[in-house]
């Protein structure tokens, strides 16, 4: 029994702008890479049934505004607003961080469950044990060095942080030797290699794609660390002193709760205004090369080269998945 959960957000709606304005402190809480909506969710629904239709329940987590096409009385659906799973004493929340970080507390939400951004696609059929075996999630452990240019780096400290606290990495590689240094990892065991002589945990690279959990690895860690979680459920907006769901999916690496795979079939991409006259988007979503993928927004891109980018990116899709589903109205 896996469930999903899609994190979504309108950066259309103007109540919503409004709002957040309202409790803006920095320019930076107004990127609009952040919350600017590319109009493809769709297709990540249409892939939900049509590539993995054995999902038990899909947990649509938003602010309140919802898609006008969204089917909202699908049995599969459940729509979870901001208020329904966190205390309203932190609420409005503009940072994907405390949302994250407490998904542990959405009612009826399976013990096994894969995590979504609204900038994930699935784009072939895929099947459950690519996220679950043994019942413990599928991962790739490969060791890094913690770079504060990566944007999220301070969040990966504080999560680095917390590990180092509690989890021995000498115990780990002992325990679980097989799972650091892995056929299925390739020219990426060097990376473990390189970093083994330090001790402590240096950190992990991550592949940002659809992360499969455990309930019960939230369940610990806030049972460890609830003041420095609560902090960062404190923070409106993304803040230094954060932690975010990767603390999850390292504690889980550290601990041997995975089974290790290769992520041969994803691809990250940020996008960019000079695709518009290449075969990248085409060659990533139409030719379905990769089981899953990341179209990640960058706040480079101007309103003109946004606009066509989007309905390219829309094109292809509709190449692979034109038929609307059950989700749509």
């Amino acid at each position: 029994m896996i469930d999903f959960v899609v994190l979504w957000v309108d950066g259309n709606d103007e109540n919503w702008r409004e709002k957040r304005d309202k409790y803006a402190q920095i320019d930076e809480d107004k990127n609009i890479a952040r919350f600017r909506d590319w109009d493809n969710l769709q297709y990540l629904f249409r892939a939900f049934e049509q590539f993995t239709p054995w999902v038990r329940k899909i947990h649509f987590v938003t602010d309140g505004h919802l898609p006008k096409w969204l089917n909202l009385s699908h049995p599969k659906l459940n729509i979870v607003k901001h208020q329904d799973y966190i205390d309203s004493k932190y609420l409005p929340i503009f940072s994907a961080n405390p949302l994250e970080i407490y998904l542990n507390y959405i009612d009826d939400l399976a013990e096994q469950f894969v995590f979504f951004n609204d900038d994930f696609f699935i784009t072939k059929e895929i099947s459950s044990d690519r996220f679950f075996q043994q019942n413990l999630p599928c991962d790739t452990l490969i060791s890094n060095a913690i770079s504060s240019s990566s944007g999220v780096g301070h969040f990966v400290l504080n999560n680095i942080e917390i590990l180092n606290k509690h989890l021995d990495k000498r115990v780990s590689l002992k325990r679980d030797f097989t799972k650091w240094f892995n056929i299925k990892y390739g020219i990426n065991n060097f990376r473990n290699v390189a970093l083994l002589p330090w001790s402590r945990f240096t950190g992990f690279v991550d592949f940002h794609m659809p992360q499969p959990f455990l309930k019960s690895t939230f369940d610990e860690v806030w049972d460890l660390e609830e003041d420095k979680l609560q902090q960062t459920m404190s923070n409106r907006f993304r803040r230094c002193s954060d932690c975010n769901q990767y603390l999850f999916r390292y504690w889980q690496l550290a601990s041997g709760k995975f089974v290790p795979i290769s992520m041969k079939d994803t691809k990250y991409l940020t996008l960019k205004s000079e695709f518009l006259d290449s075969s990248v988007i085409e060659d990533v979503i139409s030719l379905q090369k990769y089981s899953m993928i990341c179209l990640n927004d960058d706040s480079s891109i101007d309103e003109k080269s946004f606009i066509q980018l989007k309905e390219k990116i829309k094109g292809s899709f509709e190449k692979i998945l034109p038929n609307k589903s059950g989700f749509e109205l």
